[in-house]
């Protein structure tokens, strides 16, 4: 997919219309992936970018610095090397200003876009345990399926912690392992065995299914959307 690059305000060309026609074309290519229910990364990106302009906007100084200067000499007492603003603080101020005042809510529309896709993703969505859940959950499989069909998608889940500077945080990681298809004999129950041989690390694994009642792609939506879902039903 098309994307916009981390530093796009500062890149290239300081031109509100040369801005313009870059967020558009990227904006157009998280359309085309929310009409087909791609959430993943398009909704993670926007967040992202809208999070850097606010704060961008609220932060002249970091907004000045994070423009390319020239050389201007040498201080020799300090022995430091001065540098110059290519462009005039105020010329580029109002230029950038104009920007971000138009680029904002643009983007702020779009996330509200991919949060209502998730919503509804979500609420289509059933979890119940396979077989009895042990006392230990920070670890253990998910098979992933869908109504009407009967092919799944078995993933192995990880809990992990992440320390930020104000928090710890809880996260979750989810790795394919393999396709199947269920029958009357390969039931959930019965791949839940097969995966207790075949990983003997976890003899005895919690075990989740995830289904949707609709057909949304797995990787970019289903996946990441079941991950807070995931995350409330574990201990």
């Amino acid at each position: 997919m098309k994307t916009l690059s981390e530093n796009w305000i500062s890149e290239g060309l300081i031109d509100f219309e040369y801005k313009k026609y870059i967020l558009l074309a990227y904006l157009k290519e998280v359309d085309r992936h929310f009409n087909e229910v791609k959430l993943y990364p398009s909704l993670a990106d926007l967040i992202r970018h809208y999070q850097k302009l606010k704060g961008l906007s609220e932060e002249k100084d970091t907004l000045s610095n994070s423009f390319p200067k020239r050389l201007a000499g040498l201080d020799i007492k300090k022995m430091v090397l001065k540098h110059q603003p290519l462009l005039e603080d105020d010329e580029m101020m109002k230029e950038l200003e104009e920007i971000i005042s138009y680029s904002m809510p643009m983007i702020k529309h779009h996330i509200d876009q991919g949060k209502s896709i998730y919503d509804f993703i979500e609420n289509h969505l059933e979890i119940e345990p396979v077989g009895l859940s042990p006392i230990y959950q920070k670890e253990g499989y998910v098979f992933f399926s869908y109504d009407k069909t009967r092919e799944i998608y078995v993933y192995r889940y990880k809990m992990k912690l992440f320390e930020s500077s104000l928090e710890k945080l809880r996260g979750i990681a989810l790795n394919f392992l393999l396709k199947m298809t269920t029958s009357l004999t390969n039931t959930f129950e019965r791949i839940k065995m097969d995966l207790v041989k075949n990983y003997k690390e976890l003899p005895n694994p919690a075990t989740w299914l995830i289904n949707s009642t609709n057909l949304v792609p797995l990787e970019e939506s289903l996946v990441p959307v079941s991950k807070r879902l995931l995350m409330r039903v574990i201990d």
